[in-house]
């Protein structure tokens, strides 16, 4: 117990394949269970329509991020698709120290460092119904170059042999049955 008596939050590692509806799901969770928040992770990539810096992802540049590693301010940073992703450490560690349950929306290859540096993380994969679905998904965000869409689909193709590493797999076929599903692995993992 912190010094408020307030019970200390669960880490939560939460990853899918790109396109596969972390986004959809994390935004019904939050609005179904205050106790979830989402951590934001700091890139280097450019935003998408309608992203706002500090609510989606902290936008900074390649020398910000540089800065922040030397720093020792990330719990975890990876390069993906050309671009640097990470976890800032002081946000994560104030809202567990507040009893809420932070989510790590993070790929694949940071996960798995979490998960190694943090054993106690309870980690869940998002799962699509199939490879031609999560196609069907990224090419209906309308963001990308067809380049873009490929490189995804062939680091998806990766990233779910390593779905089985995590501790939960759901699949995101129905969104309002993967709500529920998470909403379950939370109330078990934190009571």
């Amino acid at each position: 117990m912190s010094e408020n008596n307030v019970k200390r939050g669960t880490l939560f590692v939460y990853s899918g394949c790109s396109g596969v509806g972390k986004g959809t799901i994390m935004k019904e969770l939050m609005e179904a269970d205050s106790s979830i928040k989402l951590s934001v992770s700091a890139t280097t990539r450019e935003p998408r329509e309608g992203e706002e810096n500090g609510v989606h992802y902290f936008f900074v540049s390649k020398d910000e991020f540089e800065k922040m590693i030397e720093e020792d301010g990330f719990l975890e940073h990876e390069e993906y698709c050309d671009n640097f992703y990470g976890t800032p450490k002081r946000p994560v560690e104030e809202m567990l120290s507040q009893g809420f349950n932070v989510f790590l929306e993070i790929e694949v290859k940071g996960a798995v460092s979490i998960i190694n540096r943090y054993p106690e993380a309870v980690s869940i994969f998002i799962l699509p119904p199939s490879l031609d679905e999560l196609e069907r998904r990224l090419r209906s965000r309308g963001t990308e170059e067809e380049e873009t869409i490929r490189k995804r689909l062939e680091t998806a193709i990766d990233e779910l042999k390593i779905a089985a590493f995590y501790k939960y797999q759901v699949v995101n076929n129905d969104l309002q049955k993967a709500v529920e599903e998470i909403l379950h692995i939370v109330k078990t993992n934190t009571a």
